[in-house]
């Protein structure tokens, strides 16, 4: 575990004038304590596991790095873009699991590079969009490529890039590219790159199984956890309801906080639907964004949402990954996540960069035993809340008392711990 001293200021961290002017223009006063003390390592050249809290400044912290390396070897070199270039390289890899993350993160790196003047090229690619235009953007290569694993793996099959020149790869919410969902297509692009790079890892939250993996991949890594803060700026609040009545406390609740934003996930796409058409009956208008809706579909929802002109979203997972919606007020988990670990990427949709944030649990008896395994891996515990007028039967009391032990439950609890297990990489099924 690295502990560093967080510095006053940026220039302490050594970013060049050009990355230092611009961040004063977006009002970074002081690095977040990731940036301060993962940002040295990746200027150095080091591998690294960094953990911090969604809403922390991952992105920046191995962005400006990059574009610093980028800028500095363009200044000592011939260009980048000269025509000697062979092949359609890239330089910068990013790896991330959802389209709105690729896009996402792309549009932070061009805003960091402002002042470059267009000198250092970065292309997003993804799917549910023509992979035409992506191959057009991509002739000649890119200094930095913001890709999600699919999409990549076909236009390296058509020959639009090549990944044997890269030399920075990076895997933004690592937890979720190392799950069982991307094994194969990770696998695959791995093998694709030069043995010598620098790897770079950031999640929120790293499970076990994804602990084991990181060894592989790794040289001497730096590994780097920043603990949440006691004084956090997200409160998390769980309420008890009777079976059959979470929808009618999710309408009360909106109406009588009149919150400015609501988002609220349920873990299918069917339920997107369903939830949006019972809260239209109760006079609430809520749009919807899965993993069905076509990429342009999903792009005008969530631009609607960031801007406030959608007040209430139901999404499944896919909303749950590194999404940056300024001041969202707070965050339901109408469903619980079957992932302990997405429990904490849903929450941090809300409370970010120190904003007051709220995120809110409903469970009903069904949930119950599921809820404490989520508090269990998340190292919280939270008091069960009743909400007046909606106040559950003795069946959520009943759920508090140890369940009595069957014979032969040694064996019989471990078989249990292990289908927990597989319930909690079912929930990386989704297609993005």
């Amino acid at each position: 575990m690295t502990t560093v001293t967080t510095p006053a200021n940026f220039t302490e961290l050594g970013l060049i004038p050009t990355l230092l002017a611009r961040l004063t223009e977006l009002k970074y006063q002081q690095p977040t304590p990731i940036q301060a003390q993962a940002m040295p390592s990746v200027l150095a050249g080091r591998d690294l596991i960094a953990g911090a809290n969604t809403g922390s400044g991952k992105t920046a912290t191995f962005a400006l790095p990059i574009l610093q390396h980028l800028f500095m070897q363009q200044q000592a070199e011939k260009p980048l873009h000269s025509k000697s270039s062979k092949g359609n390289y890239v330089t910068g890899l990013i790896l991330v699991p959802t389209r709105e993350l690729a896009k996402q993160v792309a549009d932070s790196i061009k805003s960091y590079a402002v002042h470059f003047n267009g000198v250092i090229k970065t292309v997003a690619v993804f799917g549910g969009v023509s992979a035409n235009t992506q191959m057009l953007a991509l002739r000649g290569g890119t200094d930095i490529l913001v890709a999600t694993p699919g999409r990549l793996l076909d236009l390296i099959s058509s020959n639009a890039i090549k990944l044997d020149r890269v030399k920075t790869l990076v895997l933004d919410e690592a937890d979720r590219m190392l799950s069982l969902g991307f094994t194969d297509e990770l696998s695959a692009l791995l093998a694709l790159l030069p043995s010598s790079k620098q790897t770079l890892l950031f999640s929120a939250t790293f499970p076990e199984q994804v602990q084991a993996l990181t060894q592989e991949l790794l040289n001497d890594p730096v590994e780097i956890q920043v603990q949440s803060s006691d004084a956090s700026t997200l409160v998390q609040r769980v309420f008890t309801v009777n079976k059959g009545e979470k929808t009618a406390l999710l309408a009360h609740l909106i109406k009588q906080h009149q919150w400015r934003q609501a988002l609220i996930f349920v873990n299918a796409k069917k339920s997107c639907e369903h939830l949006a058409e019972k809260l239209s009956k109760r006079g609430i208008s809520a749009e919807v964004f899965h993993g069905d809706k076509g990429q342009g579909a999903r792009t005008r929802v969530l631009a609607a949402f960031k801007s406030g002109e959608i007040e209430v979203l139901i999404a499944t997972d896919i909303a749950a990954r590194g999404l940056d919606i300024e001041k969202l007020p707070v965050v339901i988990n109408f469903d619980l996540p079957r992932s302990p670990s997405d429990y904490m990427h849903r929450i941090g949709r809300s409370g970010r960069a120190g904003e007051v944030g709220l995120a809110l649990s409903l469970i009903d008896v069904e949930d119950y035993h599921h809820f404490k395994v989520i508090e269990k891996k998340n190292k919280v515990r939270l008091e069960r809340e009743q909400v007046a007028g909606f106040e559950a039967d003795d069946s959520i009391l009943a759920a508090e008392k140890p369940m009595a032990k069957p014979e032969g439950s040694g064996k019989k609890k471990r078989k249990q711990k292990t289908t927990i297990n597989a319930d909690i990489w079912s929930g990386y099924s989704e297609a993005e």
